[in-house]
């Protein structure tokens, strides 16, 4: 499994902007994906986006047009840039790569809160 390591979350403003990162302790450039996940408190962990084979990209509808998914291969970094954040988006964000042979690997998920 590789090891992953997510930040950049923390306290913003309505409307303000984030950007998660997910550093990589391997390549990831044969990862069949790469995934953010959310997690509110009392709720399950959902899905927020995924990107496979670092090319198709799909969002839970609730982010889509706000929030985009991108990796870096050469850094073994995967993003995602959150804008026009709403308070319903405050959770914990957990970084997902799944490899070609199945396996999964989650971070220790960074803290997102979206209040004035």
């Amino acid at each position: 499994q590789v090891q992953l390591v997510e930040s950049g979350g923390g306290l913003v403003q309505p409307g303000g902007s984030l950007r998660l990162s997910c550093a990589a302790s391997r390549s990831i450039f044969n990862a069949f994906s790469m995934g953010w996940y959310r997690q509110a408190p009392g709720k399950q962990r959902e899905l927020v986006a995924t990107i496979i084979s670092g090319i198709i990209t799909n969002y839970a509808d609730s982010v889509k047009g706000r929030f985009t998914i991108s990796r870096d291969s050469a850094k073994n970094t995967g993003y995602l840039q959150m804008n026009s954040l709403k308070p319903e988006n405050t959770a914990v964000y957990y970084c997902n790569v799944q490899s070609g042979a199945g396996t999964s690997s989650w971070g220790q998920g960074t803290q997102v809160t979206v209040s004035a």
